[in-house]
């Protein structure tokens, strides 16, 4: 039978320290019971196993919160964050002879949610020759239906001078909001503003092939 002593205060019996039981003891506060603690105890005292997050803080500890500096749980912060980059170079010539809009280059990228934004940049070469004029655009691909309606960047009038190969670098960014989790891709297209009759072209020099690249970004809501 376990022995009981009631007393109401322990004290060394010489100097300052007091020891409560012996290496291997179990010091047990039993249920209902409260430890009261007006001294110093310090954190390094802690060795084992783990404190409940509700000792951490006040709040709701979960996986959409965090711990703050004033000791409460809030909202994780968002909006702004980079979630995933596709990027694409090409460098592969090629030659339109034709006032419709003809594919360079594409990028595709399926948004983790349909109220993130895709933040698209390009760097794409484009020429012409002679007197020609050569437009350029960047358009937003979900669906076939998609393809006359969506341009995202439209850049008119590259024109070169009469009897030469020239080229130019267009550069473009576009912030856009496709509103669906489906893929989507970003096509970078040119075609013959004017005398279709001579060639315009992405990626060409005279003295061997340019590169063009497209990116595309997802910005978290």
């Amino acid at each position: 039978m376990a022995s009981i002593l009631k007393v109401d205060k322990l004290d060394p019996q010489s100097g300052t320290a007091l020891e409560i039981g012996s290496s291997g003891d179990t010091i047990t506060i039993p249920s209902g019971a409260t430890f009261t603690q007006s001294g110093t105890m310090n954190a390094s005292a802690i060795t084992a196993g783990t404190i409940a997050t509700a000792r951490l803080g006040s709040g709701t500890a979960s996986s959409s919160t965090v711990l703050y500096g004033d000791q409460t749980y809030k909202a994780e912060p968002g909006g702004g964050k980079v979630l995933q980059i596709q990027h694409t170079k090409h460098t592969t010539y090629v030659n339109v002879t034709s006032d419709s809009f003809v594919s360079c280059i594409t990028v595709t990228i399926t948004p983790t949610s349909s109220s993130n934004t895709i933040l698209v940049l390009g760097a794409c070469y484009i020429g012409a020759v002679g007197a020609t004029s050569v437009n350029s655009r960047v358009i937003r691909v979900v669906s076939a239906s998609d393809v006359a309606t969506q341009v995202l960047n439209d850049i008119t009038g590259y024109t070169a001078s009469t009897g030469r190969f020239e080229g130019t670098g267009s550069a473009f960014q576009w912030h856009d909001s496709p509103a669906t989790t489906s893929a989507v891709t970003y096509d970078f297209r040119i075609c013959s503003a004017a005398d279709i009759s001579s060639a315009v072209y992405n990626n060409y020099l005279v003295d061997g092939n340019q590169s063009s690249q497209i990116t595309a970004m997802e910005i978290s809501a």
